[in-house]
């Protein structure tokens, strides 16, 4: 294992009686790189996350998390790992700084250090003021600035974080992507799947999961150069009626509209798509601005998970 390697993964397998939610999954994460799983709902990135940080067994190949194999050695890195699950995990009953408390026991903080950490981490995301609040009256980016002090106030050098922006607001996602690459640049390794695409584009590398499987992997600008498809776009003041003029189109696999513009996905064989495209509308009388452009990630995403006509 190389020292640059935090976690690799090698023809990782999971299955829930006849479903295969993670399906030979092999990958290599970087120590202190942010790495993110890209996938629809039940695409395999909760399981496999369960999996790296030992909470679930595989039941085909291996994984490798800090040069220890899991789960075997999981007992022996549990102070080493911060685990953050989509769903809210600290008591609510219990105030900020009793959960902070509890937290600093259970990662066997020392008791010297404790206090003084704590003060350390509050002050840090900026929940000083409320750490006689019972934890069930914050808000979502209230919780999610202690959540992240809680799996991070024992130092790991590798944080496993599910969905962990599923629940607030923009400006609050904006702040908590800030302190994660502050934790990058400081050496930690971080693990974050999501749902966004503004969030994705802001991972060193990621990993594009369909079905259990790996189907698109790389850093953001790979795999956008890297797509199999051509994209257009057409501008148009009657796009729902351009869309139906397009959508039975057997090279054309996909179409989503933005406003007064769609966005177009075909075949890559396709030979000069533009002037295809344009015909189409000539010989409907729709006017139109069609530009070949650059792809997004969320292109890429529709492009490795199936396309699918809009």
């Amino acid at each position: 294992m190389a020292a640059t390697d935090a976690i690799i993964a090698e023809g990782l397998t999971r299955k829930f009686g006849s479903v295969v939610a993670v399906d030979n999954l092999s990958m290599n994460i970087r120590s202190g790189e942010i790495y993110g799983f890209l996938g629809p709902n039940g695409s395999g990135k909760s399981t496999t996350i369960r999996m790296l940080c030992g909470l679930l067994n595989s039941d085909g190949g291996s994984v490798e998390v800090l040069g220890h194999s899991m789960p075997r050695d999981a007992d022996k890195i549990r102070n080493q790992i911060g685990y953050m699950t989509q769903k809210f995990s600290l008591y609510e009953d219990l105030s900020v700084i009793e959960n902070l408390q509890f937290i600093s026991q259970i990662f066997s903080v020392p008791k010297s250090n404790r206090k003084k950490r704590i003060d350390f981490m509050m002050e840090k995301y900026q929940i000083s003021d409320l750490k006689n609040q019972r934890t069930g009256t914050l808000s979502g980016g209230q919780r999610q600035r202690l959540a992240l002090a809680s799996v991070t106030l024992h130092a790991p050098p590798l944080l496993l974080l599910d969905e962990p922006t599923s629940m607030v607001d923009p400006q609050s996602r904006r702040d908590f992507w800030g302190e994660l690459f502050e934790l990058a640049s400081e050496g930690t390794t971080i693990l974050v799947s999501t749902h966004f695409m503004d969030e994705a584009e802001r991972c060193h590398h990621l990993a594009i999961l369909n079905h259990g499987r790996l189907v698109a992997c790389g850093s953001p600008h790979e795999l956008t150069d890297g797509i199999n498809a051509l994209v257009i776009e057409i501008e148009t003041d009657v796009p729902a009626h351009t869309h139906q003029c397009l959508k039975n189109i057997d090279w054309i696999n996909s179409i989503a509209q933005l406003g007064t513009r769609l966005h177009v996905l075909m075949d890559r064989t396709i030979e000069d798509p533009v002037w295809k495209t344009q015909s189409i509308l000539n010989e409907n009388n729709i006017s139109a601005n069609i530009n070949l452009i650059q792809a997004s990630l969320e292109d890429v995403f529709v492009s490795a998970t199936g396309f699918k006509k809009g």
